[in-house]
């Protein structure tokens, strides 16, 4: 049980299973708090205890319906600042609207800009987000932020299985220092694979640049969302020579035609964490892995006033 300065862990809606995980972690009863809707819709929250001087970490991932639990959060935040709780830490298991985090076309919104102002407006005093898709995001926010990562969960979860010969690949070019990362954690080498974006959720491969044929695949990404570069990344792999592929990846967004794609892609299994909840979103070769200790300790570790780093050293 923790027995430090008062702090208090609270969750939305968007994933309270993942929030129970951290407040059993943490050693802390899970905050109380009651979301209700207006006959028109609109959100109405309680917080049904006191949080006056407490550390208050609200967990809630921007997760689908994005647009609810963003709003369902902001609320709730601005119900803690007015309440007088010490501080407002933000737990982000999942940044939504990062995607588009600069201009590419004449017009373009940067929403992931917008997101982060809207958080601090709140009452933010600090961020923890898990996986960034981008990580320059970071710098949109002039409150500190921890951005935390899943890789040494899931290199755990491959460092236990046994290959002959592997290589880490990367989707696409954007994720070469993720699938890096994953390598020198596995001691592997990588390849990339080469793919055009015609328009969102539309992917094509082009070609893969490094050695597949004969080796299993582990393929990374941030997020899962159509499955379109999973599937395709898959048969192009295999194509190749690969012997097998795996694929892993921190948020399961799984919308669309994902489970229908990754059904039916030639992949031995799936990893991801329950950053997002699945809910009836299954597959036999989907597994889960959490991250709720991994979040408990850094929420620990930020309260205590320690390094967050020494997390992932």
């Amino acid at each position: 049980m923790y027995r430090g300065r008062k702090l208090q862990i609270f969750g939305g809606t968007a994933n309270m299973q993942l929030t129970e995980e951290i407040a059993e972690h943490v050693g802390v009863p899970l905050g109380q708090v009651e979301v209700k809707r207006f006959s028109d819709g609109e959100i109405s929250i309680y917080i049904g205890e006191s949080v006056r001087g407490s550390d208050v970490f609200i967990v809630q991932p921007i997760s689908c319906p994005a647009n609810e639990n963003l709003m369902e959060l902001l609320i709730m935040m601005d119900g803690m600042k007015r309440a007088s709780a010490k501080s407002i830490n933000t737990v982000l298991p999942y940044y939504g609207y990062a995607r588009q985090d600069r201009k590419t076309r004449a017009r373009d919104p940067i929403t992931a800009k917008l997101v982060a102002d809207l958080l601090t407006t709140a009452g933010a005093d600090r961020v923890i987000a898990m996986d960034l898709h981008a990580g320059q995001i970071q710098g949109f926010f002039n409150i500190p932020v921890d951005h935390l990562k899943s890789l040494p969960i899931l290199a755990k979860y491959f460092q236990q299985k046994v290959f002959a010969d592997a290589v880490v690949v990367s989707p696409d070019v954007g994720g070469v220092t993720r699938a890096r990362e994953l390598a020198e954690r596995l001691q592997l080498p990588i390849a990339i694979i080469d793919k055009r974006r015609p328009e969102p959720n539309v992917a094509e491969v082009m070609n893969i640049i490094g050695k597949v044929k004969g080796k299993t695949v582990i393929m990374i990404d941030d997020i899962i969302d159509t499955a379109g570069t999973i599937s395709l990344g898959a048969h192009a792999l295999l194509e190749q020579g690969a012997k097998e592929v795996y694929v892993c990846c921190t948020h399961p967004i799984l919308s669309g035609p994902a489970l229908e794609r990754l059904a039916t892609a030639p992949v031995k299994e799936i990893i991801v964490t329950n950053t997002i909840p699945l809910g009836g979103k299954k597959l036999d070769k989907i597994r889960v892995l959490s991250v709720a200790s991994l979040i408990g300790d850094a929420i620990i570790r930020i309260h205590e006033e320690l390094s967050v780093s020494k997390l992932f050293d």
